[in-house]
């Protein structure tokens, strides 16, 4: 039985599933090829994790399903989980770190997102409204 690895990485509303398995190192992402998606800054950073370990991505195979958040957020989201994939996939610490000590994001999602929307309030969540006493 081939090894399938599900991973998965998140980023603001935006959540990336990634489905790693033995091939000849092709990257999807839902469903279209790594080397056309747009915009180039995306898929410049998508492919970050993918040329670091380029002895791994070169075996595999990786399936990447992204929805919510803007194109930046799902991109993020994707590299963490197309990272996350090849360190379990390798099933060594040196990727792991290698990974860490280039950039902290390509494993640890990060955590921040928008705050939410305040009652009472115009616009923005901490906007309050103008008042004058004279």
């Amino acid at each position: 039985m081939s090894k399938v690895i599900i991973t998965s990485g998140k980023r603001k509303r935006a959540v990336a599933r990634a489905i790693l398995y033995p091939g000849t190192g092709k990257v999807r992402i839902n469903k279209v090829p790594l080397d056309i998606i747009q915009p180039k800054i995306a898929m410049l950073k998508i492919k970050e994790p993918l040329l670091l370990a380029e002895k791994i991505s070169n075996k595999v195979d990786i399936d990447v399903t992204v929805n919510g958040g803007g194109f930046n957020s799902e991109a993020e989201a994707a590299r963490v989980a197309i990272g996350r994939a090849l360190v379990e996939f390798s099933n060594s610490n040196a990727v792991k770190e290698m990974f860490l000590n280039y950039d902290r994001a390509l494993f640890v999602p990060d955590v921040r997102i928008k705050e939410t929307h305040k009652p009472n309030r115009h616009g923005k969540a901490r906007a309050k409204v103008q008042k004058s006493y004279r």
